[in-house]
């Protein structure tokens, strides 16, 4: 494998088409498309500054880089990556690709970041600020995300979280087979219109969880105080709670099991009234 070292590149596509090549402590300082239409790419310790400097790039690992604000847009069109001990501080990244994976990765500016990937694995992640992560990608694989961006993993397929805090709202929305174990998911509406979600030994807080639902599955589950209405509208509950629950509001079928319901309500706009509603004796 070619060496490239110490060396810093500007312009236009300065390393355009290279193929089986190890990259270290290099530098893109200015221009677009640093590194381009390239295989077989291995690249540690160095920084990226320009525009786009990571597309149309297959089979690479990244690892201790460091990717500035004015790297937006920084690695679209790339398959089979891997990037570990990295800092991210550009938005829109990891768009249109396919089998990535990502390792004590801190990414600073989580704007639109995550788009359209089919097969992504994600270890010790951190992401913070911005809108939409996760949108419109399947086959996701999570152990250990912290994050505050807004909007996380709306429009998902195939999703499967681990030790997460996610402090966020409309989170998981429009999602279909979501499984969430041992994590934190704070904020308001969650998982709506969502179809087949499972959320295990979790804690929730928020207003109006877990409403428009088809298929909602709760393992010993927690909620906060301020969680009233739940369950909207939601069919085939099957919820087993962890102490109390503020306010159940208007669920149509399943069965919903407590320690304590503070209170239910079914109004007009009621659609069934089949779910079976419990509490522990």
């Amino acid at each position: 494998m070619e060496l490239i070292k110490d060396k810093k590149f500007g312009g236009e596509r300065p390393l355009f088409g290279i193929k089986n090549v190890s990259l270290e402590n290099i530098e893109i300082v200015d221009g677009e498309s640093g590194i381009k239409c390239c295989e077989h790419i291995n690249c540690d310790n160095s920084r990226f500054y320009g525009k786009y400097p990571w597309w149309h790039v297959d089979h690479s690992v990244i690892t201790n880089c460091y990717f500035a604000p004015a790297s937006r847009s920084a690695i679209w069109y790339s398959n089979d990556m891997v990037m570990r001990d990295s800092v991210i501080d550009g938005p829109k990244f990891f768009r249109e690709m396919k089998g990535l994976e990502l390792e004590n990765v801190k990414i600073n500016d989580a704007d639109e970041t995550f788009w359209k990937v089919d097969e992504l694995k994600l270890k010790n992640v951190e992401l913070h600020d911005g809108t939409y992560p996760f949108m419109f990608s399947k086959n996701i694989y999570v152990d250990g995300l912290v994050s505050d961006a807004k909007y996380v993993f709306q429009y998902c397929q195939n999703v499967e979280v681990h030790n997460a805090k996610i402090t966020t709202k409309d989170s998981f929305w429009e999602c279909d087979n979501v499984a969430v174990y041992d994590s934190e998911l704070n904020g308001e509406y969650l998982a709506w219109h969502s179809t087949n979600i499972k959320l295990v030994r979790c804690h929730i807080s928020g207003e109006q969880p877990l409403c428009y639902m088809d298929h909602v599955t709760l393992i010993d589950c927690t909620f906060d105080a301020e969680c009233d209405r739940a369950f909207e509208d939601c069919t085939n509950i099957d919820a087993s709670i962890k102490g109390a629950i503020t306010n159940i509001k208007n669920p149509i079928s399943g069965k919903i099991v407590a320690d304590k319901v503070g209170s239910i309500t079914y109004d007009e706009f009621a659609k069934g009234h089949d779910c079976v509603i419990e509490e522990r004796a």
